[in-house]
Order: structure tokens, then sequence, then C-alpha cells
């Protein structure tokens, strides 16, 4: 009997949607069993999906936010730099988990086939776990601060969470790649994220920039698109849709250039992980 072969198909940025999804369920498995290795033998469990961005508001609230003397205009600094660290978070622990998946998932690539894909998006929908509960406890702040959101965050919020999810898919298909293949990125990605806390409008606002030429560039990073649109919505100031295509444009061409380099080395994961 002629034996069967299977593979993925050769063209590099093409996705057999109805393979992936007849492997739907994988989805689920590695998500749910990458929260309860997160989350096991802690003594706080899922609290610390809360403590930490809490921790970090607290910490910029009192140190930087009073150092610095930053205006925030009618948005309490809380609530301004809790929605910074929302998507923050989302994007750096999608990045960091999914850059380190492949990886981590070396045994199981090495015995069966299945879309490779699932393995580093999976570990980005944990993050997106954390964020859901997160952005419960977002809206108590608003609360607590008095704070009213305007309505325009039903429209907008949605916008910058595809923005973020995309950006952080496209950047953790190519970092999970690149980690396969060249080990030094277990160290770089962790530096990066740091750096980038720094350039990323999360604890400030990025009026505080003058330099017109940084400020403008530093506004094409997506993650500071999808945090400056929410921020505006939230206050019912107008938001610039120029911007919001600018972030769609680059999260989404993000997230084709992860796709084809992901598909250009998938062949070789088996082989070197």
């Amino acid at each position: 009997m002629k034996p069967t072969i299977i593979e993925p198909k050769r063209s590099l940025i093409s996705i057999d949607i109805k393979e992936v999804y007849l492997y739907r369920e994988l989805f689920y498995f590695f998500s749910w069993r990458d929260i309860k290795v997160k989350y096991k033998q802690t003594v706080l469990g899922f609290v610390w999906v809360i403590l930490q961005p809490l921790i970090m508001m607290t910490i910029f609230t009192l140190f930087f936010q009073r150092t610095f003397k930053i205006e925030t205009a009618e948005m309490p600094y809380p609530v301004f730099c809790f929605t910074g660290l929302l998507f923050w978070n989302l994007f750096s622990s999608g990045l960091s988990t999914a850059s380190n998946s492949m990886v981590s998932n070396a045994n199981i690539i090495k015995k069966i086939y299945f879309p490779r894909l699932i393995i580093p998006i999976s570990s980005i929908i944990v993050s997106m776990f954390d964020f859901l509960v997160t952005l419960v406890i977002y809206f108590v702040i608003c609360f607590y601060w008095k704070f009213t959101p305007s309505i325009n965050v039903v429209l907008f919020l949605p916008i910058a969470i595809v923005i973020t999810l995309f950006t952080t898919i496209g950047l953790g298909l190519l970092l999970s790649s690149l980690n396969v293949k060249y080990r030094d990125f277990r160290y770089v990605v962790p530096f990066m994220i740091q750096i980038l806390l720094f350039v990323t409008p999360v604890i400030y606002p990025i009026s505080m920039i003058d330099n017109l030429l940084v400020r403008e560039f530093l506004s094409y990073n997506p993650i500071a698109v999808s945090i400056q649109i929410t921020r505006c919505s939230l206050m019912g100031e107008l938001v610039s849709f120029f911007y919001v295509a600018i972030g769609l444009v680059i999260s989404i061409a993000t997230f084709i250039f992860g796709i084809f380099f992901f598909r250009s080395v998938e062949n070789e994961f088996a082989d070197i992980v």
C-alpha cells in the first residue's frame, strides 16, 4: 500500500482555513493547557492577572506621574495609565509567550503533524484571556475614580483590540520562527520589550515629546495607535481616522509578513527544534 504523506501546503502565505478549522480543538487544548500551567501551584491563581497591572499602575502613579507632573486633561492618571497597560500587557505577554512557543512544544512538533500556526496563536489566546479579565477591572477603576467613559469606546475599543492582536500575532509568528533557528532571541525578546515600553505612550501622553518628527514616528506604532484611539474615545474626543487607518494597515502588514516568514521556514521546524 502506498504510504500517505501529510505535509503543509507549499504556498508561503496561504492558510488552509479548512485544515485549521479541522484542528480547531487544538486551539482549545493548547490554550487551556497554557492557562492551567501558568497559574498552577500559585497561591493567588488568577488573581495575578488583576494584581500585576494594578501594582504597575500604582507604581507609575506614585513615582512617575508625580516626578514628571504629567497632565492627562480630564482623565485621572490611574485610568490613563491603566488604559496603556491594558493593551501593553496583551502585546508584551502575547509576544513573549509566542516567541518561545515553538521551542517549548518541540516534542509535540517532532511526533505528529498539525498546522504549526496553532502553537504561537494559541499562546496569544492565553494573553487575550488575561486581557478580558483585566478589562472588567478596568471599568471598575473608571467607576472608582468617578470617570465616565464616552459611548464612543463601544466603537473604537474593538478596533484597538484588532490592531493589537494582528500586530502581536504577526510579530509572534516572526519571532517564534527566528527563535527556532537562533536561540539568541530568547534573550533579545525580553530586552526588546523593555525598550518598547518606554518608546510607546503607555505611561505618558505622546504630546510630551517635543520633537515633532520623533512624535510622528512613534505615532505610527500600532500599539500606540490602539492606546491613543482608546483614550480619545473614552474621553469623547475626536479620533483621528488617519491614525486608525495607519494602525490597521501596519498591523495587517505585520500579520501577513509574520505568516509569510513562518510558512517559509515551517518545513524545517521538526529538524531544528
